[in-house]
């Protein structure tokens, strides 16, 4: 099956996050400048080729390479990429300076607040205006003509495996989650064609997500790779892959940034997939709804507190 993947071009305003998923493909050089570039976008863009060269101790070669790596021809296309994302970044952020998600030893409790909320709603964000709707569609289609879905990820990422498991499960459809790297090698030898893995890696290099999903691959299942990074690992061994667009800040790891766009996407997977099937779906989440809604404590009423009485399970109103 062909892999489907979002593609290197797009709006300029999307040229920090396609900088940011090719990081872990560009060779070691390329990779100094991306990063110079994306500290600072809006100061790159206002230098020349043979500037943003010197400072980065590389040579011009090295940032033609990078343009070709970022699906760009020139470098002053890169440059007007720059300005308009920089631009957009402030404009957005409301500072009227550059915005990173790094926090310093200053900042106050509220500069830190808005620097982490203004980073999870970039994630979002991005992740919405570079996401592969034809392969989030097919990943859908493969989703609701499934047999069986088999959701495979290690740690931060099993987290969102779990809640795109527990969604699948409310509307009927047959799925499993797998957290444990021996649990999710067994099942992938299960699967066959008209199966499909569900494989989430922000760095898609993990080893323990990766082998799953190559396994289902060779038992003949449609493979779905959700990642922050293409290519990598996990991407060779998908035949869809949907991409997040999640940002790093200072003490949050890439796997503790990443859980805000997965579950974005997740959300969205799951939303389009549940309304293939409307009314089933509505009936199921009913249902389940009122399997578990005795389990709630009714609002309190006049002087319970006082009375310190714990009501037993009623209906909640």
């Amino acid at each position: 099956m062909t892999r489907t993947s979002a593609g290197t071009t797009g709006p300029s305003s999307d040229i920090l996050v396609r900088m940011r998923g090719a990081l872990p493909s560009l060779r070691p050089a390329e990779r100094r400048v991306a990063e110079v570039i994306l500290a600072d976008p809006g100061a790159a863009a206002a230098e020349s080729i043979s500037a943003l060269a010197r400072r980065c101790g590389t040579s011009e070669s090295t940032l033609m390479r990078l343009c070709r790596a970022l699906g760009i021809d020139r470098f002053p296309e890169l440059r007007l990429a720059l300005a308009r994302a920089a631009t957009r970044e402030e404009a957005q952020h409301g500072y009227g300076e550059h915005v990173s998600g790094d926090i310093s030893r200053t900042d106050s409790l509220d500069t830190i607040v808005k620097k982490i909320i203004f980073s999870d709603a970039r994630a979002i964000e991005e992740t919405g205006s570079t996401l592969d709707l034809d392969a989030l569609r097919r990943a859908v289609d493969a989703l609701a003509a499934a047999r069986r879905i088999d959701i495979y990820g290690i740690g931060v990422s099993a987290f969102v495996g779990m809640d795109l498991h527990q969604k699948l499960h409310r509307i009927g459809l047959f799925a499993f989650a797998w957290p444990d790297p021996h649990a999710a090698l067994t099942s992938a030898a299960l699967l066959n064609e008209g199966d499909v893995a569900v494989a989430i890696s922000h760095t898609g290099t993990t080893i323990d997500t990766v082998e799953p999903l190559r396994l289902a691959r060779g038992r003949g299942a449609t493979t779905i790779a959700v990642t922050n990074f293409s290519p990598s690992p996990i991407t060779e061994h998908a035949s869809l892959v949907l991409t997040t667009a999640a940002r790093e800040t200072t003490f949050r790891s890439g796997a503790m940034a990443s859980r805000i766009a997965q579950l974005a996407l997740v959300d969205c997977l799951f939303v389009a997939t549940a309304q293939r099937f409307f009314d089933r779906t509505v009936t199921a989440l009913e249902s389940t709804y009122a399997a578990v809604q005795s389990r709630r404590y009714p609002p309190a009423g006049p002087g319970r507190a006082e009375r310190g009485r714990i009501p037993g399970p009623t209906t909640p109103s």
